[in-house]
């Protein structure tokens, strides 16, 4: 029987079919990390919302961190944190247990559960074929085994889409010295979306976007030209961790990235928001 919801579910698909057009074929880097990580509901969205992309013809590059889980199994071990500057010091038995949670851990568990929900996932770190090569973040402070991508071999993904695959990809790099380095999932993937030249680059984070006032979410900026960017770091309206979110923005656009985004991962489907819809959701930044 045809009832008004079989209706409303087809309008839906009807409604998206441009943006299924547009995307088809095309490579989509997603930064997953924040509450979206944490909460398992919104995990599960996340994932399906992943798997129904890619079913649709779309090649989802995922690119994950992993934070909270690295602080909770530090703690375990009795391993003390240290932060320069609010960023993590990494020494050589911090980035080993980096290298454990991220690349064993959270990445075999995103790799389960996309294929739990009909996806076709494989996991891999920076260190497999060399995928991202990494030297010593230099700045003021010294940061220790934390890195910044070099390079990226780009022929280890390609080979997995090509095959179906959606790689889903820890965010740490070596060297050709064989040190391991922890790198900032953000710049990882944008440094990854921009070899690709992928259609666009997702970061999830848990704000609504770039807010022209931070305690004010009804002042967000839905659109940036990247030529925009200084003028709003000198206003103070980009600044603290939405600094590096949006160079990480700023680098992958430069590198013919068309489009990168900073969405709301709190909200669940935001991908599919961003992607499929008129409206989208978050701010986008362009040239």
């Amino acid at each position: 029987m045809i009832t008004k919801d079989n209706i409303a579910v087809a309008d839906v698909l009807i409604q998206a079919l441009p943006y299924i057009q547009k995307y088809f074929g095309k490579i989509v880097v997603v930064k997953y990390g924040g509450h979206a990580m944490q909460s398992l509901e919104l995990k599960n969205a996340v994932m399906k919302d992943i798997v129904l992309l890619s079913l649709i013809g779309i090649k989802v590059v995922l690119v994950h961190g992993g934070g909270p889980e690295i602080n909770a199994t530090l703690s375990a071990m009795s391993i003390p944190t240290r932060f320069v500057d609010g960023l993590r010091y990494t020494d050589l038995e911090t980035v080993d247990v980096v290298q454990m949670v991220m690349s064993g851990k959270i990445n075999k568990g995103l790799v389960g559960l996309l294929n739990r929900s009909g996806g076709k996932a494989i996991g891999l770190c920076g260190l497999d074929g060399g995928l991202i090569e990494a030297k010593k973040l230099e700045g003021e402070a010294d940061l220790g085994y934390v890195g910044e991508v070099t390079a990226v071999n780009t022929g280890v993904i390609f080979d997995q889409l090509d095959k179906g695959y959606i790689p889903v990809i820890s965010s740490v790099g070596g060297d050709r010295d064989g040190n391991t380095y922890n790198i900032n999932a953000d710049s990882a993937a944008a440094a990854i979306a921009g070899a690709l030249k992928a259609e666009n680059l997702i970061l999830m984070t848990d704000v609504k976007g770039l807010l022209r006032d931070k305690d004010d979410e009804s002042t967000l900026i839905s659109q940036v030209n990247i030529s925009q960017v200084p003028a709003l770091v000198n206003q103070g309206i980009i600044s603290g961790g939405m600094i590096p979110k949006v160079e990480s923005c700023v680098l992958a656009v430069r590198q013919e990235v068309k489009r990168a985004f900073i969405i709301d991962g709190r909200i669940p489907h935001s991908i599919l928001i961003e992607l499929m819809t008129n409206e989208g959701i978050g701010t986008m930044f362009k040239v």
